[in-house]
């Protein structure tokens, strides 16, 4: 996706709730593709920059998302979802 299309598919997603703003998406992509997370894709003959994740970058997310998981876990027991003694 590029740029714009990232933040209305990011404001769809998350129905409003999120709204990213030019200037926080493109200072994030830069840090992605430092950190060899994304890339860009080949230019289509447009302007607009696509990107894609590379095997680290689903890596990273797929080991963030389990960390969110757990948190998200650990809340539950916390309010009282679950009791283990």
């Amino acid at each position: 996706r590029h740029g714009y299309a990232i933040m209305q598919f990011i404001d769809e997603i998350t129905h409003g709730r999120l709204m990213l703003g030019a200037g926080t998406l493109y200072g994030a992509l830069t840090t992605l593709q430092k950190k060899g997370w994304i890339v860009p894709c080949k230019k289509t003959g447009e302007r607009k920059k696509e990107y894609e994740i590379t095997a680290l970058g689903k890596e990273v997310a797929e080991k963030e998302l389990l960390r969110l998981r757990e948190l998200s876990h650990i809340a539950d027991r916390i309010m009282g979802g679950e009791h283990h003694g």
